[in-house]
């Protein structure tokens, strides 16, 4: 008989709801994998062994009872502060909206997932816990800033993890892992207690082994039923320039291969305004993120305080200039829907980068893998939309590829539909790939 933590998210829920597993097995069976396996990848630094197994007494009774699952340290939990990736108690200990809307559907919380800190930055390279490694390759990058939650399902130390998406966090760490990562929409879910309620960006998010898993995860966050229907004959936008055409040879052919697999109806699209999008996410994101007090400022790397700094030179008057181009870039993506169930690019331009030096070959040159990232993600932040990044195959560098979907407000059914859809048009092939550290 395989390994619990093997198993799917749908297949642990069922094997505790049938009685073949208890609660306390699978969650067991958890810690003892997490323990074994994290050392190369310091995804799970913090582990709650005491606290996940008095959570069992009782598990409320919901699709995911007894699931136990982790959550990334921007959201605070009863018994523990969340910090942001700092050593610092940021939020105080309580049961913040997320946990509250997961703990109803029965999950327990084995621990916390290591992030990139203070969630600035997509290669998870700087984190009080130390930088995260990835299941594919250790000595490259887990992404960021959900890297723990990400690395933690693709090494199959956990089935399922809690994340969240300000420029891309959920979305770009799935990609670098080869799993599924979904941002929800904007506001969907109670924002107390989550780093997330302090700007207008940012949105939890789930990830998880495939689709269906990421469907399980979802609605019980949003507790809501998101219904599955066909994910066949839907039609697509894809904008070329930049997201297609300054990308990595190889994950534009991976793309290009999942969309003809998938049988969509492509065609392309052109949306207002967006190569102002980048400049009005940043000068946005800047106002919002603030400067910490100094006992906090002194203890951060040297990448995060100085972007922090500098953002501090930001001229006021770049704000409202943000939301005149926000609001025209939304009306845009408004227009784009009304022909398209989906737009599609890739998720992250190149394959995830080494640890050591976290920079990408693209067409355009060389480049720091933050900037090329948040410009593949960031325009669902800037409108508030959902997106999903989907595992489509491997690079020459035996390192995942991800495909990048927005829907509409509100869509995240949509774009799981889209999800399952392509992993039974190519058999499973890239969901079921299992990483070394797994194997």
């Amino acid at each position: 008989m395989s390994h619990p933590q093997d198993w799917t998210l749908r297949q642990q829920a069922e094997a505790v709801r049938r009685g073949d597993l208890s609660a306390r097995e699978l969650l067991d069976a958890t810690i003892a994998r997490i323990i074994e396996r994290d050392a190369s990848i310091n995804s799970t630094p913090v582990i709650f062994e005491a606290t996940s197994r008095e959570e069992l007494n009782p598990v409320p009774p919901g699709p995911l009872h007894g699931v136990p699952i982790t959550v990334k340290d921007m959201f605070a939990l009863p018994w523990r502060a969340a910090r942001n990736g700092t050593s610092f108690d940021l939020i105080p200990a309580s049961a913040s909206g997320p946990y509250r809307n997961l703990r109803d559907s029965g999950v327990v919380i084995v621990g916390i997932a290591n992030q990139h800190e203070l969630g600035i930055g997509t290669t998870g390279t700087e984190s009080a816990y130390g930088r995260m490694g990835n299941p594919w390759n250790p000595g490259h990058c887990a992404g960021g800033s959900s890297g723990g939650s990400a690395a933690a399902v693709s090494a199959r130390l956990v089935a399922g993890s809690l994340g969240s998406d300000s420029g891309g966090s959920t979305r770009l760490p799935a990609s670098y892992c080869g799993v599924v990562g979904l941002k929800l929409t904007y506001g969907a879910v109670p924002y107390d207690g989550y780093f997330g309620a302090a700007t207008t960006f940012s949105a939890p998010g789930v990830l998880a082994r495939d689709g269906g898993d990421a469907r399980m995860l979802a609605a019980a966050l949003l507790q809501r039923p998101l219904p599955q229907q066909s994910g066949s004959g839907l039609r697509v936008g894809i904008i070329r320039d930049p997201f297609w055409s300054d990308v990595d040879p190889e994950v534009t052919s991976a793309g290009e291969k999942a969309l003809g697999a998938a049988g969509w109806h492509v065609h392309e699209v052109r949306l207002e305004h967006l190569e102002l999008a980048g400049a009005a996410f940043l000068s946005r994101l800047i106002a919002e993120t603030g400067v910490p007090p100094n006992d906090l400022l002194a203890t951060l790397s040297r990448p995060t305080r100085s972007l922090l700094l500098a953002g501090m030179l930001a001229p006021a008057r770049f704000i409202p200039r943000a939301d005149r181009v926000r609001a025209a870039v939304r009306e845009s993506l408004a227009k784009a829907f009304q022909s398209a169930d989906f737009l599609c690019w890739p998720t992250t331009p190149a394959p995830a980068p080494p640890l050591d030096e976290p920079r990408v070959n693209l067409p355009s040159g060389r480049a720091f893998a933050d900037l090329s990232n948040v410009r593949q993600t960031l325009l669902a932040n800037l409108t508030g939309v959902p997106g999903i990044s989907i595992p489509i195959g491997l690079h020459s560098s035996k390192l995942p590829i991800g495909l990048h979907l927005l829907a509409p407000w509100g869509g995240e059914a949509r774009l799981l539909d889209a999800a399952e859809h392509l992993e039974r048009v190519t058999d499973r092939a890239f969901v079921d790939l299992v990483p070394p550290l797994a194997r």
